[in-house]
């Protein structure tokens, strides 16, 4: 297999076959975000993906494929369908492809071509939300807004495809944090995702919002006014059927909870361990990671 750069994926793709089908980030200017600074984007050529493929095929059944870099639904449908009918023909036992999708590339999708892949096989996309507040989303140089974020969500499960939605806590500083979690939490319930997960902002070296946080221009929340987001984020949303973690290696304290039916639970959790000062039981500063 031919990777090319560092190779990122989510927690739950972490049995999955990755096959490298673009280069990089098609956005890439995301303030808080160091993972695709390494190299310049690009869509790899199908030779070179099938040649990936028919090798992967030599070892083993697959049971998931994770295609990547970052936003693989950024390929042009006519050259994206060969891709996958080629997994299709070529490795056994798929039962499920899933990639990163950003707002602006499921939006270019027509339905029809959606509902295509989920025929081909795509029946997970995972969509980097961050926030709900409109100021921070430009702030921290998105490239969409609230409602392109609710609609390319929704888009994507109109076509019948499972949505996972990430969200990140810290990324409105202590200045407004309380903010952001409230905004969040509409977003997520107007989106109102298969799947959402928690991270935690990194300060990573090289990246804007770091440069922020060095000259004092962004104060980033401690554990537990991190907590306090999450807390109020699980309580302010309004699930049908969700599964929301905070299992990623960035966060102080893992969480999973099927909403809105363990909502109460996990709320009574988190407020529990802010109050009573339970550090304990949350990861440390050297153990977290991106």
């Amino acid at each position: 297999m031919k990777y090319e750069g560092s190779i990122y994926r989510p927690p739950s793709e972490a049995y999955s076959l990755l096959i490298q089908v673009t280069t990089g980030c098609s956005h890439n200017k995301c303030t808080f975000c160091p993972l695709y600074k390494d190299k310049r984007f690009k869509i790899k050529s199908f030779q070179e993906i099938e040649e990936d493929i028919r090798e992967a095929a030599r070892y083993r059944s697959v049971g998931k494929v994770f295609l990547c870099d970052g936003d693989a639904l950024i390929i042009p449908q006519k050259k994206l369908v060969p891709i996958f009918e080629s997994i299709n023909r070529n490795l056994r036992g798929v039962e499920r492809i899933g990639l990163y999708g950003n707002a602006k590339s499921i939006l270019r999708k027509t339905p029809d071509e959606l509902v295509q892949l989920k025929n081909l096989g795509l029946k997970i996309v995972y969509l980097g939300v961050e926030t709900g507040n409109s100021e921070l989303l430009e702030k921290i140089r998105k490239g969409v807004t609230y409602s392109q974020l609710v609609e390319a969500g929704r888009k994507v499960k109109e076509a019948g495809i499972l949505l996972s939605v990430t969200v990140l806590l810290g990324i409105g500083g202590v200045e407004k944090s309380m903010e952001h979690a409230r905004d969040t939490a509409r977003i997520l319930s107007d989106i109102d995702p298969d799947y959402a997960s928690a991270l935690t902002l990194m300060m990573v070296p090289g990246t804007p919002i770091y440069d922020d946080f060095i000259q004092g221009k962004f104060v980033i929340p401690d554990q537990y006014g991190c907590l306090k987001e999450i807390g109020m984020i699980l309580e302010q949303s309004n699930f049908t059927d969700c599964f929301f973690t905070s299992n990623h290696a960035s966060n102080y304290l893992p969480v999973k909870a099927r909403m809105p039916k363990e909502k109460e639970k996990v709320v009574r959790l988190i407020e529990e361990v802010i109050q009573k000062g339970q550090s304990s039981v949350l990861r440390s500063e050297n153990m977290r990671a991106l």
